[in-house]
C-alpha cells in the first residue's frame, strides 16, 4: 500500500507516474497491487522518483538486516572426521 499512498498523497494518477517514469500504467498497478514485483531496476526508479528508500517503498521485497522477521540460517555443521 506504500505506493498507493505516496501517489495519493501527491495527487497523481497511475498515468502521470507511467509517463514520468517511462513504464506502462499497467505495471504501476499490478505493482501498486502486488500482483508483480518489480525489477531491481524499476524499484531503483520509484525510490528516486518518490524520494524514499528501497526499504521505505518496499518493505517485503528489500528487508534491513536487522530485520527480526528475516530467516536466519542454521550453523554450518562441522564436518565429520574421517
Amino acid at each position: 500500500m506504500t505506493l498507493i499512498e505516496e501517489r495519493k498523497r501527491r495527487n497523481l494518477t497511475r498515468r502521470e507516474v507511467s509517463d514520468d517514469v517511462g513504464l506502462a500504467e499497467i505495471t504501476i498497478r499490478k505493482i501498486e497491487e502486488n500482483k508483480r514485483n518489480p525489477s531491481v531496476k524499476t524499484a531503483k526508479t520509484l525510490s528516486i522518483y518518490y524520494g524514499k528508500t528501497l526499504d521505505e517503498l518496499f518493505p517485503d521485497i528489500f528487508l534491513l538486516p536487522s530485520d527480526t522477521k528475516r530467516i536466519k540460517s542454521k550453523k554450518a555443521k562441522k564436518p565429520e572426521a574421517s
